[in-house]
């Protein structure tokens, strides 16, 4: 379970290196088959990782702005940086 926790709190950055460390092992076409499959295995674990993070980092840029009424409404920061 410990195990589990430290793996919950690896860095986007640090995800993304052993996920390039993965496709250059596999690229490389010199693994056993069953060793091939393994990091494949990992390599789509922490893609789908990667994913939820960016997901998840996403919500966290959308901005609370209000409107000329003086009500709360969410716009994305890519179209407020814009409109300015």
């Amino acid at each position: 379970m410990a195990a589990a926790k430290k793996e919950q709190k690896r860095s986007f950055e640090t995800l993304m290196e052993r996920l390039e460390e993965i496709v250059e092992l596999l690229e490389q076409g010199e693994l056993p088959l069953d060793k091939a499959i393994s990091l494949y295995e990992e390599g789509a674990k922490i893609s789908a990782e990667c994913n939820d993070f960016l997901a998840a980092t996403e919500l966290k840029i959308k901005k609370l702005t209000k409107d000329v009424r003086g009500s709360v409404v969410i716009e994305d920061f890519e179209e407020r940086e814009e409109n300015a």
